[in-house]
C-alpha cells in the first residue's frame, strides 16, 4: 500500500529592517502590536559585554510594554558560537518553563545573532526571533538574511539553518560603545558589500571611512542603509544559497581560514580583511580585478585598521588544510568568489559564482602575504 503525503505551503518570510537610535521602546511597541504573535514570554539572548550595557533598558522597556522576559547571558566572543552553547541556551531556557509559547530576542553583535536564531529555530520546533543588533559587524551581516549557524572544531557555520527574523533593528547608538577594533571588525563587511556590489558605498567609504569612527550620524546612516541594501538584494534573489548567495561569502574563505588557525586572536573583521585582499591579489593573477583596484581594496582597509598581512604567527600548512573546510569546497576541491573590479562579482556560468582554485594557486598567494 502506497499513500502520498501532499503537503505544499507558500511562506512569506519578509520583514522590516529599521535603522535608528535607542530603538529598546520601538521594539516594545512592536511586540504589543503583534510582531510575535500573542506570545507575552520573550527569552532575551545576549553576551556578557553587552548585558552590562544594553540589558537594562530592555527589559525595562519590556516590562513596561506587558512582557514577561528572561535573560540569558553567553561568555562574549566567537568561542562561543558552538553546539554546546546552543544547547546550554536551550536546557536554561527549559529550567526556566519556556515552552513553544514563546519568543527569542537576539540582543548583541553577530555571534548572538547566529547563535539566537538558530536556538530559535528549533527550541519548540521553531519560535519567532527577533534581532537587536549592537554591533556594526552585526549591522552590515549577521543580523540580516537568516544564516544561522554554529561553529565546529571540524568546520565553520556548516551546522545551522535559514530562519529569517520577524524584524531587525541597528541601533546606531549603540556603536559609541564600541572600541575602535569592533568598528573595524564591521567595516572589513561593510568593505566587502562594495567591492561585491555597490561602487557608490566604496567610493563613499574612501572619503568618510575615518568618520566611522567618530559615530557621525550622517555617515553611520548612509553605510548602514548601503549594507542592507547590497544584502537585501542578494537574499531576495536567493534566499537559501542556491547560486547568488554564494558572493557574500567574497574573502570568507580565507578568512574564515585564518580566523580559526589564529584561534580566534583575529576578529571576524579582521580575518575576513586578509580574506580579501588574498581574492583581490588571486583576481588580478586569474585577470578579474587590475593592480590599481587591488591596491584600492588594500588601502581601504588599512584605513580602516584592518590587517591586510597575515600574521607571523599563522602555520601556512595548517592554514592551507583549514581552507578545504569552507563550506563552498565541492568534491573535495577548492573554491573562490571573485570580485570583477569594484562593485561587481564575476560569474562563471548561469548562476555560478565559484571556482575552482588550485592548492598551489592560493598558496602562492598565501606566502606573500
Amino acid at each position: 500500500m502506497n499513500f502520498n503525503v501532499k503537503l505544499k505551503r507558500v511562506v512569506d518570510d519578509s520583514y522590516d529592517i529599521e535603522i535608528g537610535y535607542g530603538l529598546y521602546s520601538r521594539l516594545a511597541e512592536d511586540l504589543k502590536a503583534g510582531l510575535v504573535g500573542s506570545r507575552k514570554r520573550l527569552a532575551v539572548i545576549t553576551d556578557d559585554t553587552v548585558e552590562k550595557l544594553y540589558a537594562a533598558q530592555m527589559l525595562e522597556k519590556l516590562a513596561e510594554a506587558g512582557f514577561k522576559a528572561e535573560l540569558f547571558v553567553i561568555p562574549s566572543g566567537e568561542k562561543s558560537k558552538t553546539r554546546q552553547m546552543k544547547e546550554f541556551l536551550e536546557d536554561s531556557m527549559l529550567e526556566k518553563g519556556f515552552r513553544r509559547d514563546c519568543a527569542v530576542i537576539a540582543l548583541g553583535g553577530g555571534v548572538v545573532t547566529d547563535l539566537a536564531g538558530f536556538t530559535a529555530g528549533t527550541f519548540g520546533r521553531g519560535v519567532p526571533f527577533v534581532n537587536y543588533a549592537t554591533t556594526l559587524l552585526a549591522a552590515a551581516d549577521a543580523s540580516v538574511g537568516g544564516k544561522t549557524a554554529v561553529d565546529t572544531p571540524l568546520a565553520t557555520n556548516l551546522i545551522g539553518m535559514f530562519n529569517q527574523p520577524k524584524k531587525v533593528y541597528i541601533d546606531i547608538s549603540t556603536w559609541e560603545t564600541l572600541p575602535d577594533e569592533q568598528i573595524s571588525s564591521g567595516l572589513a563587511e561593510t568593505i566587502k558589500h562594495g567591492c561585491l556590489g555597490d561602487e557608490q558605498l566604496f567610493e563613499y567609504l574612501e572619503k568618510n571611512i575615518e568618520k566611522v569612527f567618530d559615530c557621525d550620524r550622517e555617515v553611520c546612516e548612509y553605510i548602514s542603509q548601503h549594507n542592507c541594501e547590497v544584502k537585501y538584494k542578494v537574499v531576495m534573489l536567493d534566499e537559501r544559497e542556491s547560486g547568488l548567495r554564494e558572493v557574500l561569502n567574497l574573502g570568507h574563505t580565507v578568512g574564515r581560514a585564518i580566523e580559526t588557525v589564529s584561534d580566534y586572536k583575529l576578529l571576524h573583521g579582521q580575518a575576513v580583511a586578509i580574506g580579501l585582499c588574498a581574492q583581490a591579489r588571486l583576481g588580478e593573477r586569474l585577470g578579474f580585478i587590475s593592480k590599481e583596484n587591488v591596491e584600492r581594496v588594500e588601502r581601504l582597509c588599512q584605513r580602516a585598521k584592518l590587517p591586510t598581512k597575515i600574521p607571523g604567527y599563522i602555520d601556512r600548512e595548517k592554514l592551507l588544510d583549514k581552507l578545504y573546510t569552507d563550506k563552498k569546497v565541492r568534491d573535495g576541491k577548492l573554491r573562490f568568489v571573485f570580485q570583477k573590479q569594484i562593485g561587481q562579482m564575476v560569474c562563471f556560468g548561469e548562476n555560478e559564482y565559484g571556482r575552482q582554485v588550485s592548492r598551489e594557486e592560493i598558496a602562492e598567494i598565501l606566502s606573500e602575504m
